[in-house]
């Protein structure tokens, strides 16, 4: 890789954590230290990203046809958006990654991890995320959290038992990756969320102009 390349980062965590609440801020916060940003999403990113997007949200398929959906749709997002973004030199804010298919997927319908590292292996053997914000609540609190959201996809309106089987996985991730996942208690208020959140950039603007 060379000493110009963006950085990769990703917000990941269980439906109602409230990771969403801070991309925005995430980007406006970089662009305001003069980083050109790109923001995007999975599933997503792409027209056919977005297309397979709908479906899994709102179609009911089998476990291996989500998996291998999920994947699809990232190679297509890393081939078209994330690598030339990163090979240019900027930054790219992703939310969710292969952390999110290890952990709803992978454990929260139970496919496992081996496949899904197969599958990681394939799609993106070279790249991970430069730094991933775990954003973590109680399986309590996301409920509650997700029980005043609008209109819910199949993943929000799954049982407690899948949730705190998918965050059970992201914490394990979370451990197993203490270089690259940082864990943020999502409980916490915004503006202190996003006093540690401001203080992890700093050290990551540091370390990239250091290079």
């Amino acid at each position: 890789m060379t000493s110009n390349r963006g950085k990769f980062l990703t917000l990941e965590g269980v439906d109602g954590a409230g990771k969403s609440t801070h991309v925005q801020w995430l980007v406006d916060t970089l662009r305001e230290r003069g980083i050109e940003v790109l923001s995007t999403r999975e599933p997503g990113g792409t027209a056919i990203g977005e297309k397979l997007r709908e479906l899994l949200l709102h179609e009911s398929m089998g476990l291996e046809c989500e998996t291998l959906m999920m994947f699809a749709a990232r190679a297509e997002h890393l081939r078209t958006v994330i690598e030339p973004a990163l090979s240019k030199g900027i930054w790219v804010v992703c939310d969710r990654f292969t952390d999110a298919t290890f952990a709803y997927q992978g454990g929260g319908r139970e496919l496992g991890y081996e496949r899904v590292a197969v599958l990681e292996k394939w799609v993106h053997p070279d790249i991970q995320p430069d730094r991933t914000w775990l954003f973590d609540v109680p399986l309590s609190v996301a409920r509650e959290r997700l029980n005043r959201t609008r209109d819910q996809d199949r993943f929000e309106k799954m049982a407690d038992e899948f949730f705190q089987r998918t965050r059970d996985v992201y914490l394990a991730r979370a451990a197993a990756h203490p270089e690259r996942i940082m864990c943020v208690d999502s409980t916490q208020a915004i503006d202190q969320i996003r006093t540690k959140l401001a203080r992890d950039i700093s050290t990551l603007v540091s370390t990239a102009s250091a290079k």
